[in-house]
């Protein structure tokens, strides 16, 4: 399995280097709920904007928090949840930031 992620500044048009991107493993109950998150790793987009190799390594819960407070007066922080559910697949999880929005989904 492998997870990776890219931060685009629409904005500006070209992408967001620097930003500081937390990974986080869902801790779940017995009943099966999200009880909180572990931290797991932090790295920082390269000159592309990417973060290419993420130690997603499980199924389950996972999240990206990205510190988005340099690139946007509004948005300090993009906490994106999402569920790896097939471990053989490589995920990408794109970030597109302005100021004032910001847009996520699954890549390839």
């Amino acid at each position: 399995m492998s997870l990776s992620t890219h931060v685009l500044d629409t904005a500006a048009g070209q992408p967001a280097a620097g930003v500081p991107v937390r990974l986080d493993r869902g801790v779940r109950t017995l009943d099966g709920d999200i009880k909180g998150w572990r931290p797991v790793t932090e790295a920082v987009t390269d000159n592309d904007g990417r973060i290419r190799d993420l130690p997603a390594d499980q199924p389950g819960p996972w999240r990206l928090v990205f510190d988005t407070a340099a690139r946007s007066p509004f948005f300090p922080e993009v906490t994106v949840a999402f569920t790896i559910s097939d471990p053989t697949e490589h995920h990408h999880v794109p970030l597109l930031l302005s100021p004032h929005g910001y847009t996520t989904y699954r890549g390839s």
